[in-house]
């Protein structure tokens, strides 16, 4: 831990020294709810978001706060380890083209629906009235990208290994159930008076209550479906993989794959009391639990083992972290120069044009800073560096 905040109702333990102003005062709004339990923590790669910083963890007594898990519920990471310790940067090239074509990236998604028993087995199904709505399409968009900082990696791993790698959500499934429970949250916010300012962005839903149970329930569909999504792309990831290394090498076999989600709620048992743990992009970090933390595309990735640090909620980061926002790197960061930094170190990447400097290297804190700040939250297992990326 960095430092301690103590100026407002509950502490702020900070992980970090380079916390910009919005991100503050959205951690002090977080403080100052009448239902934060203990303190609030907040990761080495926190940045503002909408509502609760990014990089935060919030303990609540009695309520889940749907704009504290945000928008792209149950986005995470999964990584696999290759046979492989080595790889052509002509077999590197062959297998991303041929994954952009079997995975739509984007806001693209398949043109015919994906068999339905890759779908999160649900005995409530009827009983989730979003899903249940977008169920039809949803199962288009399975085993799809997205946008943003999504991504499918290889990297070559610390452990002569050469590993796969992608991050992603629950797609416009995730969003649908945190637009319609975070709109639902302020109206019932409103009616009931609650002393909760609305500007805050940080409207809650009681667990006693029926539609805070319904808000978990669809949640955790959501967390499912992003975990069955990431899975199904990396099933296509290593059949392609096989398939062109295959050629080369001869059998390929695949460890089993690490899996992590980063935007979540969940009842947890913490400084001897159950609350609800909202990690709106932060890692679970129990002890002995494996983890993923990303670097950008041109920087350092890392497979982690949790320390079970109690006073971060036993979380860590789950990246490196925006040191700028999108159109603020699109105007600053020179196109050019990053494509440099990144053909120097011989990543094959996609950086074109202006527009993808959002996702540049150049926008992102450092991830070595990031991982020297969070040591008593993790251990380092695998260093992994970046060979070949698709970008969302």
């Amino acid at each position: 831990m960095k430092k301690v905040i103590s100026t407002e109702n509950k502490p702020i333990k900070l992980w970090l020294d380079d916390l910009e102003a919005g991100a503050l005062d959205q951690a002090k709004h977080l403080a100052n709810l009448p239902f934060a339990f203990r303190h609030i923590a907040l990761m080495p790669d926190a940045h503002q978001g909408y509502g609760m910083p990014i990089g935060g963890v919030l303990a609540a007594e009695g309520v889940v706060i749907p704009n504290a898990v945000g928008v792209d519920i149950g986005c995470g990471m999964c990584a696999v380890q290759t046979s492989l310790q080595e790889i052509e940067q002509d077999a590197l090239k062959k297998i991303m083209g041929d994954v952009r074509k079997r995975i739509p990236v984007g806001f693209k998604h398949h043109k015919k629906a994906q068999d339905d028993s890759f779908m999160p087995a649900c005995d409530c199904l009827d009983e989730l009235r979003i899903v249940r709505k977008e169920y039809q399409a949803a199962l288009k968009q399975l085993g799809t990208l997205g946008g943003g900082n999504h991504f499918l990696e290889i990297q070559q791993g610390s452990d002569g290994f050469v590993w796969l790698m992608i991050h992603s959500g629950s797609r416009n499934l995730g969003y649908k159930v945190a637009h319609h429970y975070n709109k639902l949250a302020i109206e019932l916010n409103r009616k009931w008076h609650t002393s909760v300012p609305e500007k805050w962005q940080l409207a809650f839903l009681p667990l006693d209550g029926r539609k805070g149970r319904d808000y978990l329930q669809e949640m955790q569909y959501c967390v499912d479906f992003a975990l069955a999504n990431r899975q199904l792309m990396m099933q296509g990831m290593q059949e392609v993989f096989a398939e062109v290394a295959g050629e080369v090498v001869g059998d390929v076999r695949f460890a089993e794959m690490i899996n992590i989600a980063h935007n979540y709620a969940a009842l947890e048992h913490h400084f001897k009391k159950d609350v609800m743990i909202h990690r709106k992009g932060a890692t679970k970090a129990y002890a002995g639990q494996p983890g993923i933390i990303p670097g950008s595309q041109g920087t350092a990735s890392y497979i982690v083992q949790g320390r079970g640090e109690p006073e971060s909620f036993m979380s860590c980061s789950h990246g490196a972290g925006r040191r700028m926002g999108r159109k603020q790197a699109q105007k600053e960061l020179d196109l050019a120069a990053e494509k440099e930094r990144l053909d120097a170190i011989g990543v094959i990447h996609g950086l074109r044009n202006t527009k993808d400097l959002d996702e540049a290297p150049g926008a992102y804190k450092d991830i070595s800073v990031v991982m020297e700040n969070q040591q008593d939250l993790v251990d380092i297992q695998v260093e992994l560096r970046p060979l070949a990326v698709i970008k969302g």
